[in-house]
This record gives structure tokens, C-alpha cells and sequence, in this order.
């Protein structure tokens, strides 16, 4: 029940960022994008979202469509902090929707726009997503007319290749490959 309940939140939260990085909330990680020369049908492909400059815009988005903060945080989206007040993990960040070989967005990775740090920064473990046990992209790849994998670092390696019409390329979520994505791969 919990992890149906997660998974539901994950998708409205990847519409959410995607919807935004569609309207002029989201110009700046368009600009982003059109500097990184990443196409609209290839950001599509890979439901890529934005996440606003602002400290709650994802939790009042979510609370207002019936989640709880207590769901919110399980799933790894809002943070709270030492006062018990919560805010958005994701603010001002291109979104990465993670989604794994069923179809299910299980976590989100991120990209800063700006200089501001961590560069990068994903979903941390939640009960449906374990950075060891997903590859981003996989989801896409696995239909790859190609007979191999190609295995990159990071997502936005993954989303370059794909442009380039190396859609059997996969990422190992900016962590060293683990068995249990060797074991994932060797099923494609």
C-alpha cells in the first residue's frame, strides 16, 4: 500500500516538474537546456521537469492534490528541517525523472542551473528506490534496436547519447556499478 501510495506521488511530482519546465516558471532550466543544446523531443522523451526557486512549491503543489507531509517525506521530495519546518529537496534544478524497467518513476535526479552546490543531487533511498538497483535510462535502452549497453557516469551522459542516436546508453546513478545493475543489465 505504501509503496503503490509513493509510486503514485513520484508520477505526480515528475507531471508537476514537468508542467513547469513547460510554463515560464521554468525558462531558466530552458535556457539551461538550449546552452546544453538538449532538444525539446529529447527532454520530452525523458520527462524532464524543473524545479522553482522557492522552498515549498512542490509540497504545497502535492499536499493540495491529497499527500501528506508524512508521504512527502518518505518518498525522499520535501526535507525537514532541525525545527520540525519542511522544505522542497529540488529547488532551481533541472529534474531526471528515474524511471525503472516497469514504467514506475521511482525517484528523481537533479542538475544545478546555476553554480550554486551540490551539483548533482537524486532521491535519497526511499522504500521504492534504491540507487543500487536502478539504471537511468534503462527504461529506454532496454527497447534499443542494438545488441549492447553503453554504460556512462552520469544522466545527462545518458541523454547526450541518446540525441545522438545512441539509444542503448544507461547510467549507474553516479555511483559505482553494483551487482545488482550488472544483473539488470545482463537481462538486456
Amino acid at each position: 500500500r505504501l509503496r503503490k501510495r509513493l509510486l503514485e506521488l513520484n508520477r505526480d511530482a515528475a507531471r508537476y516538474y514537468y508542467q513547469t519546465l513547460q510554463g515560464p516558471e521554468g525558462a531558466a532550466v530552458q535556457a539551461y537546456l538550449n546552452r546544453r543544446q538538449i532538444r525539446r523531443g529529447i527532454a520530452v522523451r525523458f520527462g524532464m521537469g524543473a524545479a522553482r526557486d522557492g522552498w515549498d512549491h512542490l509540497l504545497r503543489a502535492m499536499t493540495e492534490k491529497g499527500y501528506s507531509k508524512q508521504e512527502l517525506i518518505k518518498a525522499g521530495l520535501v526535507v525537514q528541517n532541525k525545527n520540525g519546518g519542511l522544505y522542497d529537496k529540488f529547488r532551481n534544478r533541472l529534474i531526471l525523472p528515474v524511471v525503472d524497467v516497469r514504467g514506475d518513476v521511482v525517484g528523481f535526479g537533479s542538475r544545478v542551473i546555476d553554480k550554486s552546490e551540490p551539483k548533482y543531487m537524486n532521491t535519497s533511498e526511499t522504500p521504492v528506490y534504491s540507487k543500487r538497483r536502478v539504471l537511468y535510462g534503462l527504461n529506454l535502452a532496454k527497447k534499443s534496436k542494438r545488441s549492447n549497453i553503453i554504460l556512462c557516469e552520469g544522466n545527462l551522459d545518458v541523454v547526450t547519447l541518446h540525441q545522438a542516436g545512441f539509444d542503448n546508453a544507461v547510467a549507474s546513478m553516479g555511483t559505482a556499478l553494483t551487482v545488482e545493475q550488472t544483473r539488470l543489465l545482463s537481462r538486456y
